[in-house]
């Protein structure tokens, strides 16, 4: 390959198989909706651990009948298309069907595949519980995968445009029966790139019913993310939603946990200083007995899957200072 076009990477790729956005744009609703897997590019593109023409395999023992195969299959999904947090260009090909499948398939493995969704449509954040770190999605765009050449953020990119375009698929599972579930589509939701006020309007509409104590933590998470990311997208700053996670955290009628929520929402959205009553509630002993229903909100195990939320607060307020669990 000649050195002018690495010296202009990744222009000389956009558009061609090597840019995902361009390829899972290219797939048909039909193709989609038909679960039309002999139509999509597998064999172009490996997963984490073998050739991509295993994926649909995979996908259609998800969508099987047969439980323990499902489960399993899943395990394999999520080893294949994200490893230790990475996202893998043929994981964006699998978005699409994943979404129909969580939205039609078994109960019992709806929100693990949800999340897995979203974890495909965002950058690598495992063990980052900064203000910077907790809700980003994009990813650096000089990250490129070794096996395709396309930077990582276009496959993020064209997972998110993806799940954007089967929005219909995922509103209803924020009024799914199981918590989890909903959690699970609350941080799916916040990686949309597109229909953001609808997507918003629904966020803000389960929260004023929800009675779960971490899928209300999880809605707020993702309002801040969603508004964080469109705020990027259009590069200007949108003072509302901080405004409104401030007054979440700050008025004390509130549940802890949704004040602890909104606190963490809030310092990922703005540059501020830490206020003090701020750190006065998340260095209360009480809120770090909200460990455990932290572990309950997606976007807090990949911090640390034993002290998730103690850790966010930590490198929250002290991000000088290194993380030492004991």
């Amino acid at each position: 390959m000649d050195d002018d076009r690495w010296d202009r990477w990744p222009e000389p790729w956009v558009g061609t198989d090597s840019d995902m956005r361009t390829v899972v744009e290219a797939i048909p609703r039909e193709v989609k909706d038909g679960f039309g897997y002999d139509r999509i590019p597998w064999q172009r593109y490996p997963h984490f651990y073998g050739p991509g023409e295993e994926v649909p395999g995979l996908l259609a023992r998800l969508a099987s009948g047969d439980a323990e195969a499902a489960r399993r299959a899943l395990g394999e999904l999520w080893d294949g298309l994200h490893h230790q947090g990475s996202t893998i260009a043929v994981a964006a090909l699998a978005v699409p069907f994943l979404l129909r499948i969580a939205a039609a398939g078994s109960p019992a493995l709806r929100a693990s595949t949800l999340r897995l969704v979203a974890e495909i449509a965002r950058c690598q954040h495992f063990g980052d519980g900064s203000r910077e770190g907790l809700l980003q999605v994009a990813e650096d765009p000089d990250d490129a995968e070794g096996t395709t050449l396309c930077p990582v953020d276009w496959t993020i990119q064209a997972a998110r445009a993806a799940l954007t375009a089967d929005l219909d698929l995922l509103f209803p599972c924020l009024a799914d029966p199981d918590p989890e579930v909903r959690s699970a589509a609350a941080f799916v939701l916040a990686t949309a790139n597109g229909g953001i006020p609808r997507v918003s309007c629904a966020l803000h509409g389960r929260l004023a019913v929800e009675g779960d104590p971490a899928v209300r933590v999880s809605l707020i998470l993702a309002i801040a993310q969603l508004a964080r990311e469109d705020r990027n997208d259009r590069d200007d700053r949108d003072e509302q939603v901080p405004a409104w996670a401030r007054s979440l955290w700050s008025d004390a009628a509130q549940p802890r946990e949704t004040r602890v929520g909104a606190a963490l929402a809030w310092l990922c959205l703005v540059d501020d200083p830490v206020p003090g009553e701020l750190r006065t509630l998340l260095t209360d002993p009480r809120t770090d007995g909200l460990g455990e229903l932290f572990e309950q909100v997606p976007w807090i195990p990949p911090v640390d899957y034993r002290h998730g939320l103690r850790r966010c607060i930590h490198e929250m307020l002290t991000p000088d200072v290194p993380w030492n669990s004991r």
